[in-house]
């Protein structure tokens, strides 16, 4: 599939997208985290995407599956609204500041920033920091 984003053409690898967005979105909402730190490699390193595609796009696919995890696990009684309410504010906040900068910062930049959570990611997952 080819995409078009400001007049910028991108061949895109759908299937190995729909795939990998399907199982990110499981182990996401098995573990509890939004899915950027795996939607973003999926997306700019396998799909080809640059960053500026991928960062907005990647946020629109997460936001779905956040609101279906949240849900499911509202449901299952996982859920603590005096929590939400100490995180909404600052994560609304985050939300609306982080393009700002992000804008004015280079993709390598970007880049390597997200690395470095992933990196610290793992590590925590793994129970080594």
């Amino acid at each position: 599939m080819v995409v078009e984003f400001w007049g910028q053409e991108f061949k895109v690898n759908i299937v190995f997208g729909c795939i990998g967005a399907f199982l990110l979105a499981i182990v996401s909402s098995m573990f509890g985290f939004g899915g950027g730190p795996f939607m973003v490699p999926l997306m700019s390193v396998g799909l080809g995407l640059p960053m500026y595609l991928v960062v907005g796009s990647s946020l629109t696919a997460i936001f779905f599956n956040t609101m279906m995890g949240t849900m499911r696990h509202y449901q299952f009684g996982n859920f603590d609204m005096t929590f939400f309410l100490i995180m909404f504010p600052a994560a609304i906040l985050g939300g609306y500041i982080a393009p700002k900068i992000a804008k004015k910062v280079s993709p390598l930049t970007v880049k390597r920033i997200a690395s470095a959570g992933m990196v610290i990611l793992a590590l925590n997952l793994l129970g080594l920091y």
